[in-house]
């Protein structure tokens, strides 16, 4: 099982979402993204959010869409991204995807790349991905993980989220590396490229924001 859930980012950022969809696959809606989904006559199964971001009138389709809504105060701890996310891993799917995550407003996009790392902190196995119409992020713990090339993504960057990571070697890349140190703040590992089908990187410390783009 799947996990798809759209965020209320800008729709000029969105990948085409029927690419994505499939039967076994749930789809949650957040905020305006609950809209966004009907819009594309992609019905969810849950919305979760204060709803503040949408009219009346578009509250009251969302009503007539969705059968489980999960509603909450616009004065609460948490973003109405982070209430979902939680709720999807709770779910233990293999995978969970997170458009209108990017795009419009920064601090926004800030939060929702720093959701990924309680995930990360509490070991969980679940693969989490952002996913726009340019870039695919993920964040990953230590280890050894191979990655296949994409020629429509073909830039790949690893950027620290820690004060440092350690460790880190690429290999199969234009720009290989072995067991480097690298300090947050760095662009060492930016824009680099596979030079076969696939390619590894693994590092033994912290906490490293891979991104997968193209011009």
């Amino acid at each position: 099982m799947n996990i798809n859930i759209l965020a209320g980012g800008p729709e000029e950022f969105l990948p085409n979402l029927h690419e994505y969809y499939s039967d076994n696959d749930i789809w949650v809606g957040v905020d305006r993204g609950v809209y966004t989904l009907i819009n594309k006559k992609i019905t969810p199964a849950l919305a979760f959010g204060d709803f503040d971001s949408v009219s009346k009138e578009e509250l009251l389709v969302i009503e007539g869409h969705v059968k489980e809504m999960k509603r909450y105060e616009p004065e609460k701890n948490e973003t109405d991204m982070e209430l979902a996310l939680n709720w999807a891993v709770k779910q233990e799917p293999v995978l969970i995807r997170i458009f209108g995550a990017t795009g419009g407003r920064l601090d926004h996009f800030l939060a929702n790349v720093h959701l990924l790392v309680k995930p990360v902190l509490e070991k969980n196995h679940i693969n989490i991905v952002l996913i726009d119409n340019q870039n695919i992020l993920s964040l990953k713990g230590p280890g050894s993980y191979k990655i296949e090339m994409r020629v429509d993504k073909k830039y790949i960057s690893f950027v620290p989220l820690t004060l440092e990571v350690k460790g880190l070697t690429l290999r199969g890349f234009k720009y290989p590396l072995k067991n480097r140190h690298i300090s947050i703040g760095s662009t060492l590992c930016i824009s680099n490229e596979l030079i076969s089908d696939h390619g590894t990187f693994s590092f033994s410390e912290g906490i490293l924001l891979v991104i997968r783009s193209n011009d």
